[in-house]
């Protein structure tokens, strides 16, 4: 289960894909290390997907993600790292397009698409070697994750903290 997701956190920062905005406009300049900063936080993972089939919730209970700066880090319900990585955006694209530097469980490269409304998250990459995602679904080889912020009484605390 741990690999799993660490995988999929892994892969999601390895694919890196581009889509048109959906009203057609142009998108906004936005600095990518603003738009990180706009990330910055702790959440829970509230659902996932892998090759198009949906990840059951038993393996993503209780799994938090931080970011920080421009570090990702990822511990499961019993507050054990499961992911580590370094990221960069492009906020020039509509949606964003984050590129991911994993060290652990692993090191390796990912590049995937990524957005944020209100205090979701959703995120979507390939794994190595798989098709980087043009959209917000997932085929053979590549993982998304929803992302919902944790209650900022809980920012940085994690699943089981006082």
């Amino acid at each position: 289960m741990k690999m799993l997701i660490a995988a999929s956190l892994f892969a999601l920062s390895v694919a890196v894909a581009t889509a048109d905005p959906p009203d057609g406009k142009p998108a906004q300049k936005v600095d990518g290390k603003k738009a990180a900063a706009s990330l910055e936080g702790g959440y829970t993972i509230v659902s996932g997907e892998k090759a198009g089939k949906a990840i059951p919730e038993a393996e993503i209970k209780g799994s938090v993600v931080m970011f920080t700066g421009d570090k990702i880090l990822g511990t499961d319900k019993d507050k054990k790292e499961f992911f580590s990585a370094t990221f960069t955006l492009d906020a020039s694209k509509t949606p964003w397009v984050i590129d991911m530097t994993s060290k652990e469980p692993k090191a390796a490269k990912a590049t995937g698409l990524i957005k944020k409304e209100g205090d979701t998250i959703v995120i979507v990459y390939a794994l190595p070697g798989a098709e980087t995602p043009k959209e917000f679904k997932t085929k053979e080889g590549q993982q998304l994750f929803v992302l919902k912020a944790l209650n900022k009484g809980d920012k940085g605390k994690g699943p089981g903290k006082p």
